[in-house]
């Protein structure tokens, strides 16, 4: 490593002493930092498609805290949905995120089974005998006993599992483990970084393997100026960087060309409010 560089990544350190240093990109507040407070749910949900989830096996690579992870299944009605992240840490997390919206599910659902048990008392006692035209209110309240009566979905612990794992340089899987939905959402950045040019063939090459026939890869790669901000991380990405030849304008062609996926969907044209620094491609490449 020259001189000046290895200078840079001991300056880096220091200014980043008292900061969170993320060598994977695994930040402990990421979520914190893409979303605006002001919405409901991440931005990016708007263009995934429900078919590509709904009753699939799904994989999700860098999950960080699985908030993202979390919400595709419960939205979608995913058969299975595994999470995998390098850091313990955020796995950690994403088992904690999990617990909490399970609790706060289950607290809803029994306000839903104390109104439905309330409202069947009444319409017992009051609607059957005067056989009156429902008013607004009983309408609404009929409706909230449909919603609980409907919602007979599948726990969430029995779709959605966590696990620490590095893609790259796991072993390959078993002949047996394929996905209908590989996800990697924000993440390229950080493996072409840590492992060069071979890392980022690795992870899509890997993809390509366990995912289904006519299974979707949904992408969503780091534009080359991002890479120049976060290279002196370490002194293995500060050396990588300097020897990348495959920029993310070419991942579109390896994915196609040289991998084998059939076609690309580029769905970032209905990508909107995304917070400043976050307006990525986001990309479904159909295997």
């Amino acid at each position: 490593m020259k001189k000046e560089e290895a200078g840079g990544v001991s300056e880096v350190k220091k200014k980043r002493k008292r900061k969170e240093i993320a060598v994977y990109g695994n930040y402990r507040s990421y979520y914190g930092y893409r979303i605006n407070h002001e919405l409901e749910e991440d931005p990016r949900m708007k263009v995934l498609k429900k078919e590509w989830f709904e009753g699939k096996d799904c994989l999700d690579i860098g999950c960080n805290s699985g908030l993202i992870t979390i919400t595709i299944a419960k939205k979608f009605n995913c058969r299975s949905m595994l999470g995998i992240d390098i850091d313990h840490d955020r796995v950690e997390d994403a088992f904690w995120q999990l617990k909490k919206i399970v609790r706060m599910d289950s607290a809803k659902k029994m306000s839903l089974k104390a109104c439905k048990s309330t409202v069947s008392e009444r319409e017992n006692g009051v609607e059957d005998s005067t056989n009156a035209p429902l008013n607004e209110k009983d309408e609404e309240k009929r409706g909230k006993l449909r919603d609980c009566s409907a919602s007979k979905e599948r726990d969430l612990f029995d779709i959605v599992s966590f696990q620490q794992e590095n893609f790259v340089q796991s072993r390959n899987p078993s002949p047996n483990t394929h996905y209908d939905t590989i996800l990697c959402l924000s993440v390229t950045k950080w493996i072409h970084l840590n492992w060069g040019d071979d890392g980022l063939i690795t992870l899509f090459s890997k993809v390509w393997r366990i995912l289904q026939p006519g299974g979707i890869f949904v992408l969503e790669p780091q534009p080359w100026d991002s890479y120049y901000k976060n290279r002196l991380v370490s002194e293995t990405t500060a050396m990588n960087y300097r020897s990348i030849k495959l920029h993310p304008d070419c991942f579109q062609e390896i994915l196609l060309d040289k991998i084998g996926f059939r076609m690309v969907e580029d769905i970032s044209s209905k990508l909107t409010d995304s917070k400043t620094g976050f307006n990525r491609p986001m990309l479904a490449f159909y295997k």
